[in-house]
């Protein structure tokens, strides 16, 4: 739970610092060019690592984790920073660890207990009821693109825990980055303009840490927890990202802690408690 933990610390910070990269990137630019500098650093670490080839059946994992990942997860949530707060995305992607559940349960036949599912429920009722109340009783076209890339990298987080249960959690994610290398550096090489090069070092700095920590670094400590700990379980130390996010977006962007935002994150952190007691059998 620790391991997962930090890597989860990691990635808290990735809506707050993702809001500073578009106000002075593209978010499409965003997306594609840090996965493309996190994929010559993940080339690099192999070649010096001599990681030797993956067997032929685990190819098919890595463009899942990549699609999860690296395509889907950066693109739907830089897009829904552009317009969004990244106080609201924190408690939006709340809803990832049951998704992450109910992938693991269904792909890897996962077996939660009844009180581990009610939990699990209920922390995404919490979300819910947040996003309700936060917008007049709807959901809007910011929290559909949340929702979807949270998705994606609950699918890339299942496949890439499960594979790092028999193989080396970094090489993982770093094979997954070599894998869409050439897509990445084809499409940020389009994207990319002249007048980024102007752009002020704390934009840059938070394109460097978009690409060397969330979707390089991050997934070192992740994936091995949940190799270690088990997806359902560990997936539950999800549920704590939306407040480490809400404490960085108050610190980095000058968010205001709210009322709403405080009491909804404390709920939610509080299921992972209550999540931590609850079997959970493995076949």
């Amino acid at each position: 739970m620790l391991i997962g933990f930090i890597g989860i610390l990691i990635f808290s910070l990735t809506l707050p610092v993702s809001k500073i990269a578009v106000l002075s990137f593209d978010p499409y630019f965003i997306a594609f060019g840090r996965a493309l500098l996190a994929g010559l650093v993940a080339l690099a670490y192999l070649i010096y690592k001599q990681a030797p080839l993956p067997q032929k059946s685990d190819w098919i994992k890595f463009v899942i984790i990549a699609l999860g990942v690296v395509f889907g997860f950066p693109i739907f949530t830089t897009v829904a920073m552009k317009e969004g707060s990244s106080s609201h995305g924190a408690v939006i992607l709340g809803m990832m660890p049951l998704a992450t559940t109910v992938i693991g349960v269904i792909r890897f036949k996962e077996r939660p207990s009844i009180g581990f599912w009610l939990v699990s429920l209920l922390g995404a009722a919490l979300v819910v009821v947040y996003a309700l109340l936060k917008n007049a009783g709807g959901f809007t076209y910011i929290d559909g693109l949340l929702v979807a890339g949270g998705i994606c990298a609950c699918i890339g987080y299942v496949e890439g825990g499960e594979l790092s249960r028999r193989m080396n959690p970094r090489a993982v994610i770093s094979w997954a980055l070599v894998v869409s290398l050439p897509i990445n550096a084809t499409i940020a090489f389009y994207l990319f303009e002249l007048g980024y090069w102007g752009a002020d070092t704390l934009a840059w700095t938070s394109f460097i840490y978009l690409s060397l920590f969330s979707m390089f670094l991050g997934f070192f400590f992740w994936y091995e927890g949940l190799a270690i700990g088990g997806i359902a379980r560990v997936s539950q130390v999800q549920l704590i990202q939306p407040f480490c996010t809400l404490v960085a977006a108050s610190i980095l962007l000058g968010d205001y802690l709210t009322a709403m935002n405080m009491v909804f994150a404390f709920l939610v952190v509080s299921t992972v408690i209550l999540s931590k007691r609850m079997l959970v059998e493995r076949t």
